[in-house]
């Protein structure tokens, strides 16, 4: 059996996690600028490149295909290769992928800002860079498929599944969700409209959350949660079960974000029922996780980064539990449009995926360094509960934001006109607005002292605190 990282390809997996690490940073301190600027509008300086409209799908790229595709990328070709026990398929490829993406992710810096988009959620950039993100995506696919191919195990490990899964799903959504008539350099429209678009749209849009933020991440933690905690997966058969629960039902959810359009009823219900069976499938998930973790009691009470996933695991319970919960026509109409919406994508962006981060990152650099530990558990503890801190005042605040102004769009009065002005449901949130950035702030801060917690570790010659299972 090989042993150690010499015997793997290990150093485009450390560019890789160095990416992600960077991107979450840039990419979070992004959505701090802009809820700063929801509440102090004047910080956008009147400039048209930093306006919350060009900012936005900054942040939201940077997050999900800077951060989130870089370390699923990079955990990915490490996991493949130690539960096949084999290098990788090709190493030279590996590289092409790597910097490929990281092109991807610069000319999306630049041309976001300038304003080319398509105006398309989680699908902004323009055709010349969505050719590349396909072809970077494909060789990433032969790099991955061609890794299992010539392991030396007969089994795939179930985190594989979950990587298999994400990689083909969203190569499949992303192509057809932009098939787009190029109009000009930097300028396309796309081939479907109206009722259709929204559908091909949420169909991608929804997708991209449950493949990215939620297969990848669950097919990472499958791998980590079993490492951290020194024992198997809880049980391996629910793990499988959990698999095919999100493959069968998860790409049809999406047209819950459409009740209440000109989408068909019937489309409409579909997303609504697809929305409600997945409260079994990922509560299951979860179940499986943190038992995993809960088999070693003993070091629970004490492993910061062990925390990390159980929060993970609570906020991944918390999100699927709510997500159903909106799509229900009466909370949806309460809720849609509403900041209880962000709430919702948030704490399941910073508590799930954010989380899952945090820990993979604590957990992986130290071990792809060769060190025995962190430099210092002290700022670890620290980072926690900044962490939780920020995430908790950023979804309780908009909680009651969302749902106060979600009641206040709705009160009439016995002639049928509105109780409240549009004016006054703003008066009434901004308050809120103000304790959402500071919670993003609380949550920005900890990652930076996450990244020079891990800066020392790997460039210490000694350890100043922690230990080998630190």
């Amino acid at each position: 059996m090989l042993v150690g990282t010499d015997n793997y390809d290990v150093k485009v997996v450390r560019y890789f996690i160095i990416a992600a690490l960077g991107w979450s940073i840039a990419g979070m301190f992004i959505g701090v600028v802009l809820a700063a600027q929801l509440y102090w509008p004047a910080l956008n300086f009147d400039s048209e490149y930093i306006q919350f409209g060009r900012l936005r799908p900054l942040h939201t790229s940077g997050v999900i295909y800077g951060f989130v595709v870089n370390i699923l990328m990079g955990t990915s070709l490490y996991i493949v290769q130690r539960t096949g026990q084999t290098r990788l398929f090709n190493r030279s490829l590996s590289w092409m992928v790597f910097w490929g993406w990281q092109l991807v992710l610069m000319l999306a810096l630049i041309s976001l800002p300038l304003g080319y988009t398509t105006s398309k959620e989680y699908a902004e950039l323009e055709w010349p860079i969505d050719i590349l993100i396909v072809i970077v995506w494909v060789l990433y696919a032969v790099l991955f498929f061609g890794t299992i191919a010539k392991r030396k195990v007969h089994h795939i490990f179930v985190a594989n599944w979950f990587f298999g899964a994400f990689i083909i799903v969203i190569a499949l959504i992303f192509i057809l969700n932009n098939l787009a008539l190029p109009a000009y350099f930097m300028k396309s429209y796309s081939v479907f409209a109206g009722a259709q678009d929204a559908i091909v749209q949420w169909w991608w849009g929804h997708n991209a959350v449950g493949f990215l933020l939620t297969a990848g991440i669950i097919g990472m933690n499958y791998y980590f949660i079993p490492k951290i905690s020194e024992r198997p997966i809880y049980s391996y058969r629910l793990s499988i079960i959990h698999f095919w629960g999100l493959v069968g039902f998860y790409t049809w959810a999406g047209t819950h974000h459409l009740v209440y359009s000109s989408v068909p009823v019937w489309v409409q219900n579909i997303g609504i029922v697809m929305s409600l069976i997945l409260w079994l499938p990922s509560w299951a998930g979860a179940f499986n996780s943190a038992m995993t973790l809960l088999q070693n009691k003993a070091k629970l009470k004490t492993d910061y980064i062990m925390w990390f996933f159980m929060s993970a695991i609570l906020y991944y319970c918390l999100a699927t539990f709510e997500g159903p919960l909106l799509a229900i026509r009466w909370f949806n109409m309460l809720a849609h449009n509403t900041e209880w919406i962000i709430g919702h994508v948030h704490s399941a962006a910073l508590g799930w995926v954010g989380m899952s981060g945090i820990a993979v990152f604590y957990y992986f650099i130290p071990r792809l360094w060769g060190k025995d530990g962190l430099w210092s558990q002290r700022l670890l503890k620290w980072h926690f509960w900044l962490a939780h801190l920020g995430v908790a005042l950023y979804a309780i605040a908009l909680w009651v934001a969302g749902i106060g102004e979600g009641y206040m769009w709705l009160a009439q009065q016995e002639n049928g006109s509105l109780v409240y002005s549009f004016v006054e449901a703003m008066d009434f949130k901004a308050p809120w607005l103000f304790v959402r950035f500071f919670g993003g702030a609380c949550f920005v801060f900890g990652l930076l002292l996450m990244a020079f917690n891990l800066y020392k570790t790997v460039t210490a010659t000694e350890l100043v605190e922690g230990s080998k299972d630190a």
